[in-house]
Parts: C-alpha cells; sequence; structure tokens
C-alpha cells in the first residue's frame, strides 16, 4: 500500500518512538513483529501493512489519520512545557538581556524594526512581502483560557520571583502583573508577514531559527540591500513585551523534519531570579522537550495542529511561507506618556486605540517609500493595522496608504520610478530630479571603489507630510533612514520636500550601487536612522570613511538649494535693500560691517492648529556680539504679488535664552543661539491659513540696539 503526503513514514515514526521515549523493540513487542521489522519501516526499507497500522496507531495512542497524513506528531509525544536556563555554575548572573534597552519600549520603534526584517526576508523579489500587525486585548474568560494555554501556573513562580527584585527588569515584570490581574486585561500584539521566508534552519545549528530564537548579535543576514545587520532588532519584539513574552509560529519556505506550516516556538526573557531554592539564568523557552538533547528537558520547536494554533491566537491567513511573531502583554511607553496629559481622562482601553494608530503612523513615515510603485515595480510592501477585543474586530483592518501619509515623498518617488521627472520645476506637482555623487572608498582604505550616482528628487510640500524643506534619505530596501533640513535656503523659497535615493534604490542601472549599498550599510548604527562613524566602517574601510557621507550630504544640499531656487529676476535697489532684511527659515549672512550683524533665523517650523492659526517656533542664531540687538519677529502671509499682509501676534513667548519684551526679543547676555514661539491672530488673516504661505522676518530697523 501507499502511504499519504506528510513526513516521510520512517523518519516520521523515528520522531515519534523518540519523543514517546519508546525503543524499536518496545514498539516490536507491543505489535507483536520482530524488532528487524520496525527497523525496516524506519530505514525505508519497507512499509507497514494496513492491519500493522491499526496496531501501530494503538501503541503510539493515536487515530489512524495521523499516521496516514503525518502532519503532526501523535498525543504520546513529550508534553509541551517550559524549559528555564539553569543558573551559571560560576555563579554569573544577568538581570536582564542587554539587547532589549538598545532600543525604546515604542511600538513605533517596534514597528520600524520588526517590519524592516520582513522586508529583509522578502521571498519572491517580484511581489511585495505583506505585513500585518493585530492588536487584541483579552479579559475575563478569554484571558484565562489564554492563561491556561501557555501554561500560566508553571510560569508564575518565577515571574513572582522576577517581580521581587528590585531592578529595571523586575519593576516592569511588576508592572505587567499589576496591568493584567488589576485591570483584568492583557494586550496581545501579533506581527504577521506572507511572502517571507519564514524561520528555516534547525532548532540550534545556524540558520533563520536559531538567530531570532536561540542567539543574540545574529542577524543571517548577507545581502548588502538588507537593513538589519547587527542581530539586534529582534530584540524589540521582546522590549515592546511586559512581560517579557513571545509566542512565534513559521510556515517555512524550506521544508524542516519534511514539514512547513505550524511551526512553533516560544521565548521568555526573565532576569536573573531563585525559584523554589534553585537559580535560573535568566531565558525559558516554550516547546517540546528535545529526547535528543543532553538535558531531556531542553524545549526545541515543534509542529502543532490547527486547533492548539487558534488556542494561542497565531492562526495564519495562508499557508504562504512567513512568521507570525505574538508579543504577549503589549505595551507603548510612547501611548502611556501621551495619556498622562491630554488624554489623563481617557478610559484605559482607549490604550489600544492609541496603539494602533501609532502604529500606522509609524509604518507611513518610516515605510512610505517601500509602499510606493511605479513604472514597471511593484511596492516592496503592503501593510495593514488593525484591532480587536476578545475576539471581535474593533477598528477594522486598515491598509497603510503613502499617498496619505507622505504626499509629496510618495509623489516624487512614483515620477522616479515612472520615468517623468523634470530637470526642474516650472509647474505644480512636478518632480524635479538631479545626480549626486557618493565617491566609495575602498576596502580598508586602499583605492576606491567607484564614483555612485545617487538620486536626488525635488517637489512642492503638502501640509500631510510634516515639516516642510526636508531631505529624506535612504538606500536599497527603502526604509526612511534620516530627515535632515536643508540649510542656507533663500529667500522666497517655496515649501519643499526633497528625497535621496542611494544605493539600489537609485535604480538597477546606478554605478557601483551594490558598492554604495555595502558601504552606507556599514555607516548605519543598530537605530538605522543616519549614516555616519561607526566601527565597522572604521574596521571595513578607514577612519575617515565617514567623510564621504558628509560631503554626500552637502552636495546633496547644495543640489537642492539650486533646484528650488528661484529664477533670478531684476529688482530695484530699494527692494534689494529690503529683500536683505527679510529671512524665510534659513540663514541670512551678517552685515559686512565693524560692529556685530543682527541675529538671523536659523530654523522655522510650523503648523496650523484647530482654530485655523499659525503656530510658529522659530531658532535664532546670534553673532558674537550680538545679543545687544532688540528685534521683533513678524508674520506675514506669503503672496506672489504685492505687499505681504502683517499679521498681528496672539501670542509671542520666549522659549530659550531670550524674553520677550513689548514684542521685541531680549537675549540673554553672551547667548549664541536663542528660541521664541509665537500663535497668529486669526482675526488678522485675510484668509485662512490653509489657502496661504507663512513668512516670518526679524525686523531690526526700529529699536535694533540697546
Amino acid at each position: 500500500m501507499r502511504l499519504d503526503t506528510g513526513m516521510d513514514f520512517g523518519p516520521w515514526l523515528a520522531r515519534q518512538l523518540k519523543q514517546s521515549g519508546m525503543s524499536q523493540a518496545d514498539l516490536a513487542q507491543r505489535i507483536g513483529l520482530t524488532r528487524a521489522a520496525v527497523s525496516a519501516w524506519i530505514t525505508g526499507r519497507a512499509t507497514p501493512r494496513e492491519e500493522t497500522i491499526n496496531k501501530i496507531a494503538e501503541a503510539l495512542g493515536t487515530d489512524l489519520g495521523t499516521i496516514h497524513t503525518r502532519t503532526a506528531d501523535t498525543l504520546a509525544g513529550l508534553p509541551i512545557s517550559w524549559y528555564h536556563r539553569p543558573g551559571h555554575a560560576d555563579g554569573g548572573r544577568e538581570f536582564g538581556n542587554a539587547a532589549a534597552f538598545a532600543f525604546d519600549a515604542d511600538v513605533g520603534v517596534l514597528a520600524r524594526e520588526a517590519t524592516q526584517n520582513s522586508l529583509d526576508e522578502r521571498l519572491d523579489r517580484a511581489q511585495p512581502v505583506r505585513v500585518r500587525y493585530t492588536l487584541h486585548e483579552l479579559s475575563g474568560e478569554a484571558l484565562a483560557r489564554f492563561r491556561d494555554e501557555i501554561r500560566w501556573d508553571d510560569l508564575l513562580p518565577h515571574y513572582e520571583a522576577a517581580a521581587q527584585q528590585d531592578q529595571k527588569v523586575g519593576r516592569m515584570i511588576a508592572a505587567g502583573l499589576d496591568d493584567m490581574y488589576g485591570r483584568d486585561r492583557l494586550v496581545l500584539l501579533r506581527i504577521d508577514d506572507y511572502n517571507a521566508s519564514g524561520l528555516t534552519g534547525d532548532d540550534y545549528e545556524t540558520g533563520r531559527f536559531a538567530a531570532v530564537v536561540r542567539r543574540q548579535l545574529d542577524s543571517q543576514k548577507t545581502g548588502s540591500a538588507a537593513g538589519g545587520s547587527y542581530g539586534l532588532g529582534k530584540a524589540t519584539l521582546w522590549a515592546t513585551s511586559r512581560l517579557g513574552l513571545v509566542l512565534m509560529n513559521s510556515t517555512l519556505s524550506e521544508p524542516h523534519e519534511g514539514r512547513t506550516e505550524r511551526r512553533l516556538v516560544g521565548r521568555l526573557e526573565l532576569p536573573w531570579r531563585r525559584v523554589d531554592g534553585k537559580a535560573w539564568a535568566g531565558p525559558a523557552w516554550f516547546g517540546r522537550p528535545d529526547p535528543d538533547a543532553e538535558d531531556v528537558n531542553v524545549a526545541r520547536s515543534w509542529w502543532a495542529d490547527e486547533e492548539s494554533v487558534e488556542r494561542l491566537y497565531l492562526t495564519r491567513e495562508s499557508a504562504e511561507p512567513g512568521t507570525s511573531f505574538l508579543i504577549v502583554g503589549a505595551h507603548d511607553v510612547a501611548s502611556l506618556v501621551e495619556g498622562t496629559d491630554a488624554n489623563a481622562n481617557v478610559e484605559d482601553d482607549d490604550s489600544v486605540h492609541r496603539m494602533h494608530h501609532r502604529l500606522k503612523e509609524a509604518l507611513g513615515r518610516n515605510f512610505w517609500a517601500a509602499m510606493t510603485g511605479g513604472g514597471n515595480q511593484r511596492p516592496l510592501l503592503e501593510a495593514s493595522v488593525r484591532t480587536c477585543r476578545n475576539g471581535v474586530e474593533i477598528i477594522p483592518e486598515t491598509r497603510v496608504d503613502p499617498r496619505e501619509t507622505q504626499p509629496s515623498r510618495t509623489r516624487a518617488l512614483q515620477a522616479f520610478l515612472d520615468g517623468t521627472t523634470v530637470d526642474r520645476m516650472t509647474e505644480s506637482g512636478q518632480v524635479a530630479m538631479a545626480t549626486v555623487p557618493l565617491v566609495v572608498p575602498g576596502r580598508t582604505g586602499r583605492g576606491s571603489g567607484g564614483e555612485h550616482r545617487a538620486v536626488v528628487l525635488v517637489t512642492e510640500a503638502d501640509d500631510r507630510d510634516g515639516k516642510p524643506n526636508r531631505v529624506t534619505t535612504m538606500r536599497g530596501n527603502r526604509m526612511t533612514v534620516r530627515i535632515g533640513w536643508v540649510p542656507g535656503l533663500p529667500v522666497g523659497t517655496n515649501p519643499f520636500q526633497a528625497v535621496l535615493l542611494a544605493g539600489r534604490a537609485a535604480g538597477d542601472d546606478a554605478p557601483f550601487a551594490d558598492e554604495a549599498e555595502t558601504f552606507l550599510r556599514a555607516a548605519e548604527p543598530p537605530e538605522h536612522d543616519k549614516w555616519g562613524q561607526t566601527e565597522e566602517l572604521r574596521v571595513l574601510y578607514s577612519p575617515s570613511a565617514y567623510r564621504r557621507i558628509g560631503a554626500l550630504t552637502s552636495e546633496t544640499n547644495r543640489v537642492v538649494r539650486d533646484l528650488v531656487t528661484p529664477v533670478k529676476k531684476e529688482r530695484k535697489a530699494g527692494s534689494d535693500r529690503l529683500r536683505k532684511r527679510l529671512t524665510v527659515g534659513g540663514r541670512r549672512k551678517a552685515r559686512l560691517t565693524p560692529a556685530a550683524g543682527p541675529p538671523t533665523l536659523e530654523e522655522l517650523d510650523a503648523r496650523i492648529d484647530d482654530s485655523g492659526a499659525w503656530c510658529v517656533t522659530a531658532e535664532m542664531k546670534i553673532p558674537a556680539g550680538g545679543d545687544s540687538w532688540r528685534p521683533a519677529p513678524v508674520a506675514k502671509l506669503d503672496v506672489r504679488s504685492g505687499p505681504r499682509p502683517v499679521l498681528s501676534w496672539s501670542e509671542l513667548v520666549a522659549v530659550h535664552n531670550c524674553d520677550i519684551v513689548d514684542g521685541t526679543v531680549r537675549f540673554a547676555p553672551g547667548a549664541r543661539t536663542a528660541t521664541f514661539r509665537g500663535t497668529t491672530d486669526v482675526s488678522t488673516h485675510p484668509v485662512r491659513a490653509q489657502f496661504s504661505g507663512l513668512v516670518v522676518e526679524l525686523r531690526t530697523d526700529k529699536g535694533t540696539q540697546a
């Protein structure tokens, strides 16, 4: 006869015997055959008859369906349990996983790091990786059933011992227990990815599974375009759990032990503790005891049935490869902080609403470019967020749309992918493109890696993009690395957004793209939020290699200024004199006179509040000896022709290194910078702020010096 699908019968039977502690001779005795017959089945030299299969099922305590399909272990397998690492024999103690403190316990940081990892594991390069975040709040019976499923009674003594320790992780654990028991609730945060590699490889040897579940500082990412390189990003999963607990369900792109679906495991991060007189080192694993290990209690991953996966809230929507991470006891420090001021009276259950919206915001801010397609390129990523309570969806699944979160930047990238950019903007909605050089150094400082041409894109700004006049930088995986302000903008510059595409993000035909990817990846810290000096850059290239990045930044800013500078027109001398006194969020050179020049506006941030007023925060640069000036901030509407209407201030307050007296700024003695904040009077607006621009000047022609 022919047995059906699943794992080959011989390896499957051998696995069941090991897990049940039964020898080949034991099985042979129970079914009334010889040990040689059992050995022949295990080695694949023969297969049992139908009547023999019935006896094998009875001996293993399972049903015929399990033996025929062989997609799950028999009920005779060792029970799922927790294995806690024993304390070190030399008395060493770790009071937490140091990697978890490399990042904040912030769902925005989690979204950035976890989604980056999913991007790096994209399987079919012609299709996007799909990532879904699900917040699920449990209470009452649903919470009780979940605790039973994760063997909570076995964990509780360890949690209580950890919570009694007066140190950082212990206090976090105590807060998590108080939240669960005091409020009868537990927040689960699940991250699913599809079209990803999954946790492939052996439980212990080198591979994706071991890198995530067993090891620290092991990224298993060899491609130069990968976002991660330190192996630290996965620590954000445990950092976001107040209970230090993460469960995993992976569908593999490559079979392991003849299977691909429902590979489950859990990992717990606790500090050193003593329970029942015995010392425990810290981490623990949730799985099936491994009969092949020296200590039979060591837990390894197991192949779960669909019902067990459902009870653990880890059911995946399809058999497409990828992994589901379930963060147990998820919390968000930023949401908690927000809830202590303006939202102080908001009910506790609104925390999942805040977390939902912060996840969406973080995904849109960091991955708008990865979610943008154009030309013949599909997006690299699709992302969505949903929120449930006790199995009922309370906020429907919403896909993050980059055209809504970052409209201007998305327009710029899409124009590049579509091939519709222009040399210089002459109409609204256009995207100007130029290239800038990145001279990649040779390894260990020898020679040159070639001149890479990075792409600069510039387009007009939209209020939804956030602060204007910024450059967003990225490389091959199209995750935002840094958003930087462009200094030295000329007066009269219209608000814009710029994008710098380096490495493979600059296009398949960009020269030396791979070399640029490798160089820039080495220049990123664990947070992947800038390019600069790192130890890896110093070791792989040279101590001065970071200067190439400084040159790239300077050249990018120069090109952006050139692209946004209005075409110069002849002006009357009087107009020139007036122009020298105006500043729009940029620098203006001090007057070339023996006396100290006036202060200048270094940076200007503005937004429109709910009443329709402009809210402005301005930073001023004060030249040496210029603290005696008394400039008066003046707000004007930006118009294309004619005089700019002056707006009154409803509020003008000092923030740093200054005072406001009768509408003028009085600087602290010796100050080199100062900051003030102002809100315009809506009654003096001739048009609504939404339909106008704003210019802030420092008027110094009246009452200038004391």
